[in-house]
């Protein structure tokens, strides 16, 4: 008798695989599902109890199910992958230093000046005022920093 192959062990595995995927996709996007990741972790919840039942499948009914040792390997993965998410989400983020000083969206910026991509000065009060030619300055500015080649 052929023995049936496991998809309850590898569903769970891709459900597993999937749960950071989504939270770096989607759920990062939205601060009630990044800042506490619930969605993300009933995901790996889910994938990890598919594994589990798979596993448990492959032990008590070996004879019609294979996967007891690439499930047993496959569900340590999954459970690392898990614990690495949960390392990386609650402890390593949370060591990032605060941005108290970071200018907050709507609020003025502090004056500044920097190069521009030919190398000249060019301050942030300067694009504001009125040109030379007796045209309107700059209402608003976008500033964007790259972070450079270091």
């Amino acid at each position: 008798m052929k023995r049936r192959w496991n998809a309850l062990l590898w569903a769970g595995f891709l459900v597993v695989l999937a749960a950071p995927v989504t939270y770096l996709t989607v759920f990062v996007r939205f601060p009630v599902t990044r800042d506490l990741p619930w969605a993300t972790l009933l995901i790996f919840g889910a994938g990890l109890l598919l594994m589990v039942f798979g596993l448990r499948r492959a032990f008590r009914e070996p004879q019609i199910y294979r996967g007891k040792i690439s499930g047993s390997i496959v569900l340590t993965a999954g459970v690392a992958l898990f614990g690495l998410f949960l390392v990386s989400i609650f402890y390593t983020l949370r060591q990032l230093p605060p941005s108290n000083g970071a200018p907050r969206v709507g609020q003025k910026a502090p004056d500044f000046t920097l190069p521009d991509t030919d190398g000249n000065p060019v301050s942030l009060s300067k694009l504001f005022e009125a040109e030379a030619g007796g045209g309107a300055g700059a209402r608003a500015a976008l500033l964007i920093f790259y972070r450079g080649y270091w």
